[in-house]
């Protein structure tokens, strides 16, 4: 006898005896008054879910106040860096501030800050 049934449909029930076990057990512990105990692993299941969910969201917030990226004022290199912090441009090694957004130098006190404006040599002619 040739059984082709057996090829189509397979189960695999090994999960539902557990699960059943899981169910009428949390529907006695509630008729009998321990309800509260339910609701103790319903209501931790549910911050065990929602847990990495709020982190992720909370993270994503974190970082769109914080993270810069921004130009260094010395040589144009584009980096980013964290707000309110200090660091140094990987380019060109000099140490910055982060503030309001933008990578500004830091200068010791007493310091000056030159920029240096090139002017086209004419040369005298006789």
């Amino acid at each position: 006898m040739n059984n082709q049934f057996s090829r189509l449909y397979t189960s695999n029930d090994s999960g539902i005896g557990c699960l059943l076990t899981l169910v009428l057990g949390g529907l006695l512990l509630g008729s009998v008054g321990w309800g509260w105990v339910v609701n103790g692993f319903f209501i931790l299941g549910a911050i065990i879910l929602l847990l990495p969910l709020v982190a992720w969201l909370g993270l994503r917030w974190w970082l769109s106040r914080n993270l810069v990226q921004s130009l260094c004022p010395v040589c144009s290199y584009e980096f980013t860096g964290f707000n309110r912090t200090e660091c140094q441009c990987p380019n060109c090694g000099e140490s910055l501030k982060v503030e309001g957004g933008t990578f500004q130098t830091l200068t010791p006190p007493g310091t000056i800050d030159v920029e240096a404006v090139e002017i086209p040599y004419q040369g005298l002619e006789d």
